[in-house]
């Protein structure tokens, strides 16, 4: 039964730990051995760029080729 936390690095640890994870498992503990100190960047965040889909119409018309192209190699195999 291992699981980990993100702690904000500026909240107490064992306050986040009373307030957060205690209410929902009241036998869970903290391995202060194995405790880190670090930071996450969130590069999804920061750089990610959205992309809008394609067109509805346009992906139909692949899935159809394709649908075509499964069917015609289906026939080669069975004929």
């Amino acid at each position: 039964m291992r699981d980990f936390e993100n702690v904000p690095l500026k909240e107490d640890v064992q306050a986040y730990f009373e307030r957060e994870v205690r209410p929902h498992v009241a036998d869970a503990w903290i391995e202060h051995d194995k405790t880190k100190v670090g930071y996450e960047i969130n590069f999804n965040r920061h750089f990610y760029r959205f992309t809008p889909p394609r067109p509805l119409e346009e992906i139909d018309a692949d899935l159809r080729l394709a649908e075509a192209e499964i069917v015609r190699l289906l026939q080669e195999v069975t004929a």
